[in-house]
């Protein structure tokens, strides 16, 4: 998954997070792309912290998505 912001021609670092879900806390694998540039700079460490605090699996994500369709 694309994470933050990559420039065109701009080499892309490749990392891992360990994610859990913060509906249903299941594990998830957490395979990322960045920038060179982007990677590890102040803004990126905050978006990576407000990412993880929101993050939702598949099934979370989809069941959200139904419930607000319904609405």
């Amino acid at each position: 998954m694309k994470f933050g912001k990559i420039e065109e021609n701009e080499k892309v670092i490749k990392f891992n997070l360990e994610l859990k879900c913060t509906n249903c806390n299941k594990k998830v694998p957490g395979g990322m792309k960045s920038g060179e540039n982007y990677f590890e700079t102040i803004e990126f460490n905050k978006e990576l912290e407000k990412f993880k605090k929101t993050y939702l699996c598949g099934v979370c994500r989809d069941k959200k998505n139904q419930r607000s369709e319904l609405d």
